[in-house]
Order: structure tokens, then sequence, then C-alpha cells
């Protein structure tokens, strides 16, 4: 929000004034803290109500916040920090608005990703824009379509403005399912220094935080200020086996999950010219491990017997939730050139790094062990097996060089240079921004040279079934580097003039335009050299290089017309040009009407558009592994193989092929909303709003799930070899036919009167899902998916409450979180829709702060106070089985300190 002092307020009202105090109880469950609201309650009864213009998240034009048409929450994060939360997803995570996006805990077993996002409506996070002060922040160079909310730096923000509506109009074609805009302060003098520790109840997941801020001048009397801040946290990673909900792996029975892996250790392996001959003459091949059924096999840890083969259960060797580390750093002048223009210089610095552990390095048949090996089976080490034709056994395999440990790394830099201020009437606020994002992926340890592997498999120096001669061959085999790297260049000239044009009886007409243009660059590179060492990477070494670039060229205006004292419209209009997409024109329409004092109804129409992003378009398309398991459905039909040479293709992860299409078509939406605020009492705030968005050509893919649970219908995204294996499916992104969604977001506050006990308040914000209809291809069925997973689910309800409490030094707040359940990804039983549901999950939290100390306040409290456990799920999308992290925490209950001084 951009301040002025001294300046006329645009159409105020006695209602707007109403509003705007209330507005910081209101229009989010995490509101002020009750000490501040009674701190500025006793200073209005002092000082004459000012009431300053301002920017508003949604609107070009300044005037108070709560003469916006578009519903907008208000979070303070000076209260975020009071109750433990130290990160930007943590933040949005309380936001109803915001369906799961995608979390820190999925980068597990993942590459390429942006680290973490929002998704507000559940609509896919590049659909969410994220701003700071109001303009765009680099993108993650791995999707050029996201903000990595791992690269905000929470720390130095004020506060967060969530619009919930469309605002493309306003911010660009894309915004369409909302705003996320983080606020800094605008000036600051002092010196503090800020730091905060985490610690679990069980081993894993300790977190530590430290912030030193400062700042200097004053911009009336001295002409000038600048201030920065540095924050530094990290977490440690939580192991599978350290928590009760994931140190069984992928072996849950009661919810119906057997996800042993073939590749394993001691390796199983397939002759495929020995055993008995077949009606045709042909050997039938065997498959078997020299231990299968045996002690060896079953008392290994984590090693299981399964029709003479040895499977080893991965999923309860790996971290489940990663080690981060996150720097970052902003600086901030604004000098005064005169009495009506100020020159603001701005740089925002965030390293994000997450390293992440899964099980052993996997060789699926690529290596193999030649008669010649003392190790080969039968030569008087390993256990002979009958049928063996003596030719090279294909090895199902797993390193033992422990964990595959990757590290992703994400920088970004954001410099921004400008002026704003009054001439001649307009307010006028310009500048140019160049924002840069830097990404790398890189095996840290764990990955293995496979060359190096098959010559030691070869001269019988390495062992697959068993310990080898030497105790560090495995180790001698690692392979280490940067795996892949991308860079993304944008910079944006922009500016905004605005002023009252008109007057009408019922007030000023308020009139903005602006204009923009952004050059993007994009370019991802893959180390080819060192990924084609390691196959089991699923990174493609052939396609070494993806680039490309565009042009964005938009003009946009805004009126915003007092029709009578009490109905005011906002009409705003948006033309984007892009260079390799065209044009598009997006209007919007609000309308506010306050019939009365305690009452304001709201309600905007909008559209949008959004032009693939370069990633989507241009990136290289790769083979990588399912996240989940499945059964071949032509040669394991339901878990049953047809030979048993093909009990490998049962209960296993297939390739699948990813990446771009440069045939893409831009997505268009269209957006309404309609809701009330509504004050009975003095300080009692409900607040309604209704949404309906429509978005035609969505970009997506066919889900893995999807393919192999019908078969037939996506018999084409099957891609088999000669020998009827299935070599990898097809999972591209594509246009679908669409998706429509519709549902109301409620919040109701309350503030009591100061009494002699301290004052006391209550809230809640949650949004209900009416509708989340899905249109897998043009002309085909919609499948309502509200309550149902679908990568991921979107939940019908979700809410955040609490009571809250505060006296002289004191305060206190107690919340809930709140998950509404769904129907889980996978049936358990043999009927079609016999599915299993994630019950309900709830989470309650804690936290009190006392201030009364000389220059610092002192913060503790417990989060997941009662212990709750992750709600039970079968999914298998991700690497964590039996919970689905973008829902649940493991981490159990938490104790945290924060203590802040102020010199």
């Amino acid at each position: 929000m951009k301040e002025k002092k001294n300046a006329k307020s645009v159409g105020g009202t006695p209602f707007s004034k109403t509003i705007l105090k209330l507005s910081t109880l209101s229009l989010s469950m995490l509101c002020l803290s009750l000490a501040h609201a009674a701190e500025t309650n006793e200073e209005e009864t002092v000082k004459p109500t000012k009431v300053a213009k301002v920017t508003v998240t949604g609107s070009s034009i300044k005037g108070v916040s709560a003469q916006s048409s578009s519903p907008i929450t208000v979070i303070k994060v000076e209260e975020l920090t009071k109750q433990g939360v130290t990160t930007t997803e943590e933040a949005l995570i309380k936001i109803s608005a915001n369906q799961a996006g995608y979390s820190t805990a999925q980068n597990v077993g993942a590459s390429n990703t942006s680290g973490s996002t929002a998704n507000l409506r559940g609509l896919g996070s590049d659909k969410t824009l994220v701003l700071l002060n109001g303009r765009r922040l680099a993108y993650s160079p791995f999707s050029t379509s996201e903000t990595n909310l791992n690269t905000i730096p929470l720390a130095m923000v004020e506060r967060i403005e969530v619009l919930r509506d469309g605002a493309s109009a306003i911010y660009g074609a894309d915004a369409i399912a909302g705003v996320i805009n983080f606020i800094t302060k605008k000036q600051y003098t002092g010196l503090g220094i800020s730091g905060g520790l985490l610690k679990p109840e069980d081993k894993g997941g300790e977190e530590y935080d430290v912030s030193i801020f400062g700042g200097y001048g004053d911009l009336d009397e001295q002409g000038f200020n600048v201030y920065g801040a540095i924050d530094y946290r990290k977490a440690k990673e939580i192991m599978a086996k350290d928590r009760k909900v994931s140190r069984r792996g992928g072996l849950l029975p009661e919810l119906g999950i057997d996800a042993g892996s073939a590749n394993g250790f001691p390796a199983n392996f397939l002759d495929p010219n020995g055993g008995p001959l077949d009606a045709d003459g042909n050997p039938e091949g065997v498959l078997a491990n020299p231990y299968g059924g045996a002690a060896n096999c079953n008392n290994l840890t984590n090693v299981t017997e399964d029709g003479g083969l040895c499977f080893l259960n991965t999923q309860a060797l790996i971290g489940i939730q990663p080690e981060t580390e996150d720097l970052s750093a902003i600086g901030r002048a604004t000098i005064k050139l005169s009495d009506n223009f100020n020159a603001i210089g701005e740089y925002v610095y965030a390293k994000s790094k997450v390293t992440t552990s899964i099980a052993p390095d996997v060789y699926s048949r690529s290596v193999t062990i030649p008669k010649s090996s003392q190790y080969y089976p039968g030569e008087g080490i390993t256990p002979g097996v009958d049928g063996l034709s003596g030719d090279p056994l294909q090895l199902y395999l797993r390193s033992q060089a422990g964990n595959r440990v990757s590290q992703s790394i994400n920088e970004s830099h954001r410099i921004f240079a400008g002026l704003e201020g009054e001439a001649y009437g307009w307010d006028i606020n310009g500048g140019v921004t160049y924002a840069k994002g830097e990404a790398s992926d890189s095996f840290v340890s764990g990955y293995l040279n496979r060359n190096k592997l098959q010559e030691g498999l070869n001269d019988g120096t390495i062992n697959p079934f068993g310990p080898s001669a030497d105790a560090n061959v495995w180790n001698s085999l690692n392979v280490s580097g940067t795996t892949n790297e991308a860079t993304l260049d944008s910079t944006t000239f922009d500016f905004t003039v605005s002023r009252p044009i008109y007057t009408l009886p019922a007030g000023d007409v308020g009139f903005a335009f602006g204009g923009s243009f952004t050059t993007q660059d994009w370019e991802a590179k893959v180390n080819s050299e060192l990924v084609r060492l390691v196959p089991g990477s699923g990174i493609d070494p052939d396609k070494p290089l993806s680039k490309g670039d565009r042009d964005i060229t938009a003009a946009y205006a805004e009126l915003q017309i007092p029709i009578t004292k009490t109905i005011e419209a906002q009409l705003a209009a948006r033309y984007d040009d892009y260079s390799d997409f065209g044009d598009t024109f997006n209007p919007k329409v609000g309308i506010r009407w306050e019939p009365m004092k305690q009452l304001m109804f709201r309600s905007t129409y909008s559209t949008g558009f959004r032009a693939p992003s370069l990633w989507e378009i241009n990136a290289q398309q790769s083979k990588t592994y399912t996240g989940a398991k499945y059964n071949d459905p032509v040669l394991c039909p339901g878990g049953n193989p047809t030979s048993p040479q093909y009990q490998t293709e049962c209960n296993t992860q297939f390739y699948r092929m990813q990446g771009g299409n440069p045939d893409l078509q831009p997505e268009e939406s269209k957006t309404f909303t309609a809701g009330f605020v509504y004050e009975p009492i003095k300080n009692l705030v409900l607040a309604v709003d209704y949404y309906n968005i429509e978005i035609e050509e969505l970009v997506g893919q066919v889900g893995e799930t999807s393919i192999f649970e019908d078969p037939e219908k996506y018999a084409s995204l099957f891609v088999r070899g000669a020998d009827g294996r299935i070599e990898y499916i097809n999972t591209i992104l594509m246009n679908t036919g669409g998706i429509k969604t519709q549902g109301i977001d409620i919040s109701l506050d309350y503030l009591s009167p100061l009494t002699a006990t301290g004052r006391f308040g209550f809230g809640i914000n949650g949004t209900y899902v009416i509708k989340n209809d899905y249109q897998e291809e043009k002309g085909g069925d919609w499948e309502g998916l509200v309550g149902v997973y679908d990568d991921p689910a979107v939940l019908r309800w979700k809410h955040t409450a609490n009571l809250n409490w505060s006296y002289e030094n004191w305060k206190i707040i107690f919340e809930q979180q709140f998950f509404r359940g769904y129907d889980d990804q996978n049936q358990i039983g043999k009927e079609k829709f016999d599915k299993h549901r994630v019950p309900d999950y709830t989470l309650y939290n804690v936290a009190g702060t006392y201030s009364g100390f000389k220059n610092l306040e002192i913060t503790g409290g417990i989060k997941n106070l009662f212990a709750e456990e992750p709600a039970a799920s079968n999914v298998l999308d991700n690497f964590q089985y039996g919970y689905d992290p973008r829902y649940s925490d493991p981490t159990g209950r938490t104790f945290y300190v924060r203590g802040t001084y102020k010199f």
C-alpha cells in the first residue's frame, strides 16, 4: 500500500471509515492482536482521524481499502510470527481460499520443481499471481509461471493482502485465481534483532532463524530513509523411521498399500534365455533371487520375500521432510526529491536450498552380472539357481552406497528503481523492475556411475547379492555435481497515473491508466555428461538445452464511479499483446452498495487469459519414474502376472514421459463474485463472498493414475518395447477441456470492549467449495472433484479459527486449523467405488507473547498441541506414504520460542 500524508480521500463515507477500522479485524481471521487494536482505539480518542489515500490491491486508484468492490483478506505478518509461523508457505496454509499448492515436502523424489507454491481456489499455482509491493516477483526458472514461496523474505514483510477474485484487468491477464501481494514497510528507523527456535517432540524437524534489521533517516525531516534487513533460517530433515506415520514405509495393509520394490538388495535377476522351453520352443526365462524364500531375504532390514523374490521397502528409508536453508535480504532507499516526489530504490535477494533424501540408486535390468563373476549364482559364493543359461543375468538392483541425496537451489534477485508522487493533481507511480531467477538441481551423494558399476560387476569386485570383498567399493562409484540449471530474466517498465477527473453529485470519479512493457528470457541446461552416467535419475541427456523468450506489451485503464451516495462502480480493462500468442482484451466490472451504515454489498465480473509459460511450450520432453507403483494392465492385470517372468511388471514404478508441448493454446477464464459485509453490532463483523470461475483450454496432463485406471481409454498413451513391456506412459502437457468451480468464503470476527480483565475476541475464516468440475478432454464428460482426490484433492471445507485475549503486556491466542476429509486416491476392496475415506484433520495451536521488558518482546507456544497424527491416506503420487504432505504435517507436537530486541 502506498501512503501519502495530508492527502484527500476519494469518495470517503462514514461507512468507509467504519469498515476501514474494522478491516484489520474482519477481512482475515488472522487479525491484528487485540492489544494493538486497543492502542489504535485509544489513539483515535485523542487524535483527529485522518483517512490517508492508499493504493489498494486490486485497484490502481488511491482510496481507502474498504472501498474495494473486490474481496480482500489482510494478514499482519507480525501476528503470524507470534504464532510460530516462520515461512511464507506456512502463512498461506492458514488462508482458507488457498487450496493445496506445491509444498516443500513434495520436493522429496522430485526435480525441476518450483520449491513451494500457492494455489488459490485449487485452480493451479500458475493462476495465482504473487506480488511484492504491487509488482511481480521473479518466477521459478523451472516453471516460468510460478513464484517459489521459499524465496519470499517473510521477515521483511509487514502484511499480506490476498485479493480473492480475478485481477487480470489490473495486474496482468494471467491473474485468474487471484493475487497475493506481500507488502513491506515503506520506511523504518532504528535497529533490532529477532530470533526463534522450534523443537519438535520427536527427532528431526528442528528449526531456528535469526533476523537483523535496521534503518536510518526521516523522510519528512531529513528527506530520506534507508533500511535493510537480513534473515537466515534452517530446518533439519525428518526421516521416515522417526515418525509413527511413516516408519512402516510402503507396507500399510490397512490402507491397501503393499509397495515393496523389486529393485532391491540382494538383487533379483532375470535370465531371459533360461528355464524350460514353451510350446513354441522358446525359453520361458528365469526370474529369481538366490536368497528368495530364505532367512537372508526375510531377516534383512526393510526387505520382504514374495514369490521367491526379495522386495525392498523403499519408503521406509526416505526423508519425509527435507532439510531447508534460506537466506534473504532486502534493502530499500526512499529519497525526497521535492514536496511532491520521492525516488525509490529497492533490492531483494533470496536463496533457498532444499536437500532431499530418497532410497538408494536403482537399476532395473540396466546392469548385468556375467558368468565369469565370482558372485554369479552357483559359482561358490552365491547360492545356485536351477535353469540358468549361463548368459549374463539382468539385475533388478539397489545401490549399497546409501540414500540418494539431492539438492535444489533457487536464487532470485529483484531490483526496482522508480518515482512516485503527485503533479498537476495526478498521482504518478512508475519505474523499472529487473528480476532474475536462477535454479539448479544437483547430485550430492548416493548416485552411482553406471559404467563403473558394470565394470565392477564384470570383474567380480562388486557383489549384487551380498557384501563385497572391498567394503568401500560402492562409495567409490559416487557421482556428484549439478545436473540441471535454469535462468529466467525479466525486465519490466511500468507506469500508472490516477486522479479524480470529474465530480458527480455523489462524489469524485476516480480515473487511472497505465502501461507496461516486459521482456522475458529463459534458458535451461542439462549436464549431459554427468546424467548419462546415472540412468536412474530420469533426466534425458540427449536434450541438453531448452530456451525461449517473449515480450509482453500492456495498457490498462480504470474508473471508479460514485453512482449515488451509497453505490459505487469500478470499471477496468486491460489490453495485453504477447509476442508469441497474440493479443487479448480483458475487462472487469465491480460494484459496491452501502444501503445502510452497517451493511455493504459487493460484486465483480472479469475475464482472464493465460498464455502457456515459456517452460510449458519449450521444455524438453524426458522420462522419469511415476510417483506411484502400478500394475501393467497387459502383463500383470489385477496384480497377477501372465507369466512368472512378468512378476517385475506388478506393483512397480514405470517410466513416464513428461515435459513441454509447443502446440499448447492459451487458457481463457471468466470470474464472478458477489458478497456482503455486515456489522450488526460494533466490532462484530460477518463477511460472506460467493465466487464462480470457469476456465477453458486448461493446460494440464492426463494423470498417471487416470492412465492406469482406464488403460482402454488411454491405450495410445502406453508406449511398449519389442518385448511387450512398458517403455513409458505419455504425460506431456496438453490442453484439456476446462474447469468450473464455485464456492463461498466466510469470515466472522468479534472484538469485545476493553474490560478490567482485558479484551477478548474470536474469529473464523473458512471456504466452502460448492463445485469443482473438471473436463479432461474437450467434449468429454464433466467430473465432480470436490472432496475427491485428483492430484490433489479439493477440500469441501477448510477453516482457521481462533480465540484471543490481551491484557496490558500479555497477548494469548488459541487457534484451530480444520481440513475436511475426502475420498482417497485408491480403493480398498474389490468394489470399484470402495474408496478409502481420508478423515478430517484438525490441529490446535497456542501462543503467548509478553512485551513488559524494556525493548524486548518474547513469544512462546506449542504447535499441534494435542499431537494429532497426520490424516491416514493411501495416496501414491508422492514419495511419502500413509499420508498426504499437502494436507497433513508429520512434524508432531512442536515447541517454539521467539525473542525480538530493539535497540
